[in-house]
């Protein structure tokens, strides 16, 4: 169930090193620049764009029945699927382990406040289960292609 999103993060690092091993293959560290997908990303002249990066931490509503956490649980993957397909939520992923800093978004979105009303939508931000830290990040505009990609590699969907 977690392992789409797991994937998609593991991801997120292969884009670093695919980037720096194509930088080295490059001869004289050329720079091989596709104006078009530049314009369709929102890359700036680095290759960059603004996000907002979303902590994901544990909320202070978290003594469900175990029925209950699952629904929770389900309806929370949903909604990531649902702003994956709107093109707002280009990374999430879990951390392991069963600490307070549950996971992460990354919102491709014009502002923290923006980012605050899709949030909202979350089921288990709205049951405080819970909480968000938000804050722009500065990142490889490639990332949008990430949701793309991930659709590609995984057998079942996050929901299943």
């Amino acid at each position: 169930m977690n392992s789409k999103i797991i994937c998609l993060f593991a991801l997120l690092s292969c884009f670093a090193a695919r980037a720096q091993s194509a930088s080295e293959n490059t001869e004289h560290n050329e720079v091989v620049y596709n104006a078009e997908k530049a314009k369709a990303y929102g890359a700036d002249d680095y290759g960059m764009k603004k996000y907002v990066f979303a902590f994901l931490k544990r909320g202070p509503n978290r003594d469900l029945p175990e029925e209950k956490a699952a629904e929770l649980q389900t309806a929370h993957l949903q909604n990531i699927g649902k702003m994956a397909q709107e093109g707002k939520l280009v990374l999430a992923g879990p951390f392991f382990g069963n600490d307070d800093l549950r996971g992460i978004y990354i919102f491709d979105v014009d502002s923290i406040e923006e980012a605050q009303k899709l949030t909202e939508t979350d089921p288990a931000i709205q049951a405080g289960s819970l909480v968000m830290e938000l804050k722009e990040w500065y990142g490889s505009a490639a990332l949008k292609e990430v949701n793309e990609i991930g659709l590609t590699l995984a057998k079942k969907s996050i929901t299943n």
